[in-house]
């Protein structure tokens, strides 16, 4: 197993949860401390606050994955005599680096959004608002048939030929392909002067576009050939989507009253309120982490009968009523669902990389409300 410094580490994890995914304006990325340092513990939490990092130093862990950025608004002092600024200085004291990822978690396939779904139940899930598209890709390249093999190899490696449920898609016919080198060539194959007829392969993959600059340096890296013929076309068919909330459906109908009763219990939360008639039929659901207060609409419009979300505000709960569309807010701690999550993603994550550093689930309950 390989020692790993902070960067690998989070190089890893921005392939899942890159920064392009968060909202404009949101502070993701390294808040405090740097990343070349040697790493062999990872505390992962929702909120990052003096007893957290305690608990990271009782733990050994010299880097700390949260979801809330412990920096949301810039800071115009730092003084350690304040409760953020003696948190900064006890991480700094201690070589202590926070990363945060908050709005790219939760657009992230499978991050917090997802995790949240899938505590409740749903299947069939979509995205609720979407907030981006990526575009998709078709590279062709002709390689000598010697070479397709270790070029289909170094593609797939690069992150081409994904799609779906399915990596290493390509598609490969055989032709001839005909060149003549000239003054100042510097053939693989060939003579100068001299027309070559060269058994070649015209491979086929698809790219993702945020990674075609990188798999095309791979693919160039790779390629014998000293001018590598190759065509990169966009496929305006095709696009990625995403974005905030997942709607899904429940296996089966029940009421409005049991879905909170339900709600309550698989987000572990002692109360919550909601918003609708307690007998209303529910079996289409919508869930968005955090505050959800500006998707009320968006909501409506996937077809919810329920909308599950926090920091409900009483007016945009009125104007959920007057809508027709029920919502339950079990609050914004119900986050916390990302704690094992990304310690159970990064922690396969790094073993299929032989990456030897461990992933610790924080403890320390960061609820700031008593409910009685």
């Amino acid at each position: 197993m390989k020692k790993v410094n902070g960067h690998e580490i989070i190089a890893l994890f921005e392939k899942w949860s890159p920064k392009r995914f968060a909202m404009d304006g949101d502070p993701v990325g390294l808040h405090i401390g740097q990343l070349n340092r040697t790493v062999e513990n990872v505390l992962v939490t929702l909120d990052v606050n003096e007893e957290v990092i305690d608990e990271a130093i009782r733990k050994g862990a010299n880097l700390i994955i949260a979801h809330h950025p412990p920096i949301f608004r810039p800071l115009k002092s730092l003084l350690t005599d304040t409760p953020q600024g003696s948190m900064i200085e006890k991480c700094i004291k201690n070589d202590i680096a926070v990363y945060a990822a908050h709005t790219n978690l939760d657009v992230a396939p499978g991050g917090v959004n997802d995790m949240l779904a899938e505590k409740l139940g749903l299947v069939d899930t979509k995205i609720v608002e979407s907030t981006h598209s990526e575009s998709l890709y078709k590279l062709v390249v002709f390689s000598p048939a010697t070479h397709a093999d270790d070029i289909r190899q170094t593609l797939e490696k690069a992150g081409a030929g994904a799609i779906g449920d399915y990596v290493g898609c390509s598609f490969s016919a055989s032709g001839i392909g005909r060149f003549t080198p000239v003054e100042g060539a510097e053939p693989f194959i060939g003579e100068m002067g001299k027309s070559e007829a060269v058994e070649e392969e015209r491979i086929e993959v698809v790219v993702p576009g945020p990674i075609r600059s990188k798999v095309l340096k791979a693919m160039l890296e790779v390629h014998p050939y000293e001018e590598p013929a190759y065509d990169l076309v966009v496929l305006d068919q095709q696009s990625t989507d995403y974005g905030l909330g997942r709607v899904g459906k429940l296996l089966e109908k029940t009421t409005l009253g049991q879905f909170a009763e339900l709600v309550k219990k698989a987000f572990d939360v002692p109360a919550l309120r909601f918003v609708g008639d307690p007998n209303k039929q529910i079996r289409k659901v919508a869930v968005l982490g955090g505050d959800g207060n500006k998707y009320i609409g968006a909501a409506k419009r996937s077809g919810a009968d329920v909308l599950v979300t926090g920091d409900l505000y009483y007016h945009v709960a009125h104007d959920a009523e007057a809508m027709g569309i029920a919502v339950i807010d079990p609050g914004h701690n119900i986050e916390k669902v990302m704690i094992e999550g990304v310690a159970d993603y990064m922690q396969a994550a790094c073993a299929q990389a032989s990456y030897n550093v461990s992933f610790i689930e924080s403890e320390i309950v960061t609820e700031p409300f008593t409910f009685i």
